[in-house]
């Protein structure tokens, strides 16, 4: 073997194999290789008194790997690193080079943006060593993480019986709590307000009254308008202007996992699952080709090579009218090391490609490659016109809209909700009467919970953790039930994010305690210096030490000060030992206990019991009717009705639990 090229994901390895020659053997790490060690003071794995230094282990289930990579290293005269290209994947490459010997002065380092022949090959021709400034950055980030997740956990744990806090989860946690105390604390004010039906389907709606924007309160002066209403409604005023759209940017992880939310429905991580396999390469016809860029990126610059083939396609396919500006714009914390999410080829058109792709690589894949491709387009013409009637000095108004020329919009209209309003052709000065003037009482609404798009867009504005870690944010503070993702009524479609008791007392005493560094301002100052560390422009030990000055002594206070709080009473007895029944939170949720526990194991889940239900299909091996189950850990299944004697199971396909399989008694 001349040339060993690894790589983090095994999928990631099929496709790059299938570039190169024979004298290339592609592996895989399988992510990351070590962690920090949960041994030496608190179990940090972090030497806190010795400038933070770290203790690495090999993870248990990476030893075996490790081994493999070893041999094949010793048998290859050149290895090529190719994780991937950020902070993470960085991080990984110096984990690989430490323990499998490799020169950390060497130029063995690869990075490419897609995963295509051109860019790998590419890639290869231009070597670089390890960038230790973003290894540090990384090992920063984890060492923050460790130790105010490990600190904070336990303090939690033994005062109030929360399961964690983290530097970033807490944000997230703190940002729907606050958002709840909005809307507890609102006071809806009434308002009306008065329609008249002119006919024509003109339903004009009360703006003003002699010049100035009128406000009705209560329904009294509601009455007191109609009356002086006359029967005469006089089109006074017409004003027509055209109005312009511009093409949306094309996506960044944060839009993307947004507008997924909203339009394809897709929770954060599922976006993030799909993107990744859109990303490591699908089998083709013509071969294993990854379909877009690195999906882990807050940069909306797009390549000179692909605005260039996209502007061919549109003057070719649709016409020069429809060539855009080529535009980008990036805040000040975006780094742009990578392009936007985008297509690696204007040639894999998401309808040639359907039959290789999942349902939902499909759905991703077709947003992700019309939205780059409408980003260059030109823009949406908008024709709108507006009709001011005149009664009495009270001026009713009534706007409309069309679509003149659908620029961007002619490749990206699945995706936009807007629609032509026509008004009837109308003359100043036409007089009109209405069919009938409604009253309307409304009142006020508070602001509105988070749906996820929204807290991903809250994060991101507030600069609080990075686009790729906003899914694990979200998956954190569901499983630790300090929040509930949920409709807000029955008859409701959309759900939003409802905090707990659990997460409302986890906030509460970490505000009451930790105000000074879980708040919003000090976490996205923390993300500003680890891009500084990055950018080899921040010392990071300093960085740690600042940090860890302010923060222990917070945590000595807590252990001091905090009360602790016991285990929820319901007044019944323990039938057992007639000790007091307490509600405990479990890893299954919930559940009854009795307080003498563990001298008193007596328990009752407190979760309702699903009776199995009779799927209308039969055992293969015993002809039993087969039933759908609901096992302790919360999966369904399904078994066999003459369970034990006969042990059929089947799993049922889930986000959760992919695999399907089937396990037949021996």
């Amino acid at each position: 073997m001349k040339n060993l090229v690894i790589v983090e994901s095994p999928s990631k390895s099929k496709t790059i194999e299938k570039y190169l020659g024979k004298d290339f053997k592609v592996t895989s790490s399988k992510g990351h290789i070590c962690d920090l060690a949960t041994k030496g003071k608190e179990g940090l794995g972090v030497d806190v008194e010795n400038d933070f230094k770290p203790t690495y282990e090999i993870s248990p289930d990476k030893k075996s790997v490790v081994s493999e990579l070893k041999k094949l290293v010793k048998n290859a005269d050149q290895v090529y690193l190719a994780t991937d290209p950020d902070r993470e994947g960085e991080a990984i490459s110096w984990h690989l080079a430490r323990e499998l010997g490799l020169d950390m002065d060497q130029n063995n380092r690869i990075v490419f943006n897609e995963i295509t022949k051109n860019a790998v090959l590419k890639a290869l021709e231009e070597p670089r060593t390890i960038d230790m400034a973003l290894v540090r950055s990384q090992e920063t980030r984890r060492i923050l993480d460790r130790i105010i997740g490990f600190k904070l956990s336990k303090l939690l744990q033994k005062k109030i019986g929360s399961k964690s806090a983290g530097r970033v989860q807490s944000i997230a946690l703190r940002m729907i709590c606050d958002r709840e105390k909005e809307i507890e604390a609102f006071v809806p004010e009434e308002y009306w307000k008065i329609n008249a039906d002119l006919g024509k389907k003109l339903i004009v709606e009360l703006s003003k009254y002699q010049g100035k924007k009128i406000e009705i309160r209560n329904e009294e002066e509601a009455d007191a308008i109609l009356k002086a209403l006359g029967e005469d409604f006089v089109l006074a005023d017409i004003t027509e202007k055209n109005k312009k759209r511009a093409a949306y940017l094309p996506f960044i992880t944060s839009t993307l996992q947004q507008e997924a939310s909203t339009k394809l429905g897709f929770t954060s991580r599922k976006t993030m699952m799909v993107a990744q396999s859109l990303y490591e390469g699908v089998e083709l016809s013509n071969g294993a080709q990854g379909l877009i860029t690195y999906m882990r990126t807050d940069s909306t610059r797009l390549s000179n090579e692909f605005v260039a083939a996209a502007y061919d396609k549109i003057v070719n396919e649709y016409g020069k009218e429809y060539k855009g500006f080529y535009r980008v714009k990036n805040d000040g914390s975006a780094q742009d090391a990578h392009e936007a999410i985008r297509p690696t080829s204007l040639a894999n058109e998401p309808e040639a490609i359907k039959q290789y792709l999942s349902n939902d690589q499909y759905k991703l894949y077709r947003f992700i490659y019309y939205r780059a491709l409408a980003s260059l387009m030109a823009d949406a013409m908008f024709k709108s016109v507006t009709y001011d009637f005149d009664n009495n000095g009270y001026l009713f108004t009534i706007s409309g809209s069309k679509l003149e020329f659908d620029g961007f919009l002619k490749v990206y209209g699945d995706y936009d909700s807007s629609k032509d309003v026509i008004l009837p052709k109308l003359e100043k000065g036409d007089i009109l009467k209405a069919k009938k003037i409604l009253k309307e009482q409304h009142f006020t609404e508070g602001p509105s919970r988070y749906t996820e798009a929204r807290l991903i867009k809250a994060l991101e504005e507030e600069g609080v953790g990075r686009p790729s870690t906003y899914a694990t944010i979200i998956d954190t503070i569901e499983k630790r039930n300090y929040v509930e993702y949920k409709k807000a009524s029955d008859s409701g479609k959309t759900k939003y994010f409802f905090p707990t008791q659990q997460g409302l007392l986890t906030d509460e005493k970490l505000r009451e305690y930790f105000k000074q560094v879980i708040n919003i301002k000090y976490t996205a100052e923390m993300e500003s210096e680890l891009d500084e560390i990055a950018e080899d422009k921040l010392d990071s030990i300093k960085s740690l030490r600042e940090f860890y000055d302010r923060f222990q002594p917070l945590v000595d206070s807590a252990y001091e000060q905090m009360e602790k709080v016991g285990p929820e009473k319901t007044g019944e007895i323990c039938p057992e030992c007639g000790g007091e029944v307490v509600i405990r939170n479990g890893r299954y949720g919930k559940f009854k206990s009795c307080i003498n526990y563990p001298t008193c194991k007596w328990h009752e889940s407190l979760a309702k019991k699903e009776e199995p239900e009779d799927i209308g299909r039969t055992c293969p091996e015993c002809g039993k009717p087969l039933l759908k189950r609901k096992s302790k850990y919360g999966n369904y299944f399904i078994g066999c009705s003459g369970y034990p004697k006969c042990k059929y199971l089947e799993a049922i396909e889930s986000e959760n639990n992919r695999k399907f399989y089937r396990r037949k008694k021996k």
